[in-house]
């Protein structure tokens, strides 16, 4: 991947000679800024186009796995748009390395508003890819906004729920508690000194004893496989008190009202796949789909292109996007 970053191409994969991308700007309604990689065949088969909105991993920017599947769909004969969500990479917000399920959930819909106002996008055939973190968030956006025609989750969080929860629900009230109170100290102790104080993030160096996940978020964020100096998960870390919106709004209350369609992807080797499986037996309808990737880790999913099933991707927004 060290042979993608180039002077002029800071991607943490190889340029595709078949698109052409170009950087865009658009605002939430909450008035900020977002910027995204706009991607487009350079062979457009229509006055009209299908268009697709890609973000994630939690953490990441859309130089990162976001762009690689929005170059990839862009190839495959749509209109792509990976962005940065609020507060990270090169979109606005202040402070920064903030999570929200509200704003993160509407950096979608935003996304979808400017594809919806492009001259060269159908838009009645808009879908989305979520990503990790932003699987969650994309399928909170499916539920509210019945533009989105078809909604592709990948390697998915439930951030709301491994927040308030931890990993595989272990975390009981009373410890859900005892985290509250401490994040709330904190937040006193962050007013008084005018700075936000980070939440732990990857190591910088692996001992060795750390859990697998780690050791394969590690492989790919601290390397040149994915490496980038915007993403917080490559260098830097999340604001510690964004956990306590995500502690107490859970995202996905009406993902069973999704009415349009639905693709759900998981590793079969991923810790989190469980969040992926939960997520589909709450959604309803015959345009509803788990596909679990045999062999696959969690962070296969990001970048691995013999594990990630695009010829399944392309199928389904074929279908779902005609």
């Amino acid at each position: 991947m060290s042979e993608a970053k180039t002077n002029d191409w800071d991607k943490t994969f190889p340029k595709s000679d078949r698109v052409n991308v170009e950087k865009v700007h658009f605002k939430n309604r909450y008035g900020i800024e977002l910027t995204g990689d706009l991607y487009t065949p350079k062979t457009k088969q229509a006055e009209k186009m299908a268009a697709i909105a890609v973000s994630g991993p939690f953490g990441a920017v859309k130089e990162q796995a976001s762009g690689l599947y929005a170059q990839t769909m862009a190839e495959r004969g749509f209109i792509t748009l990976a962005f940065d969500p609020s507060y990270t990479g090169e979109s606005g917000g202040e402070p920064r390395n903030v999570a929200s399920p509200d704003i993160n959930t509407e950096d979608f819909s935003a996304a979808v508003d400017y594809l919806s106002n492009r001259e060269d996008v159908d838009a009645e055939k808009i879908g989305i890819i979520g990503i990790c973190g932003f699987g969650g968030f994309g399928l909170n956006a499916a539920a509210i906004d019945t533009r989105i025609k078809g909604t592709v989750t990948v390697t998915m969080y439930d951030m709301t729920r491994v927040s308030a929860n931890g990993y595989f629900d272990a975390m009981d009230e009373n410890a859900r508690y005892e985290l509250r109170e401490n994040l709330n100290r904190q937040r006193t102790e962050d007013f008084k000194n005018g700075t936000y104080a980070k939440a732990s993030g990857l190591p910088e160096k692996l001992t060795g004893e750390e859990p697998q996940f780690v050791k394969d978020y590690y492989g790919y964020y601290k390397t040149d496989r994915g490496f980038h100096k915007r993403s917080i998960n490559s260098n830097g870390n999340w604001n510690m008190t964004s956990t306590l919106s995500l502690m107490n709004m859970p995202i996905l209350q009406y993902s069973d009202e999704i009415r349009n369609a639905v693709l759900v992807i998981h590793g079969e080797k991923a810790h989190s796949r469980y969040f992926s499986e939960d997520a589909f037996k709450k959604l309803k309808g015959d345009n509803k789909e788990l596909l679990i990737v045999e062999g696959a880790n969690h962070v296969d999913l990001y970048d691995n292109l013999e594990k990630i099933p695009f010829d399944k991707i392309e199928t389904f927004f074929n279908t779902y996007l005609k």
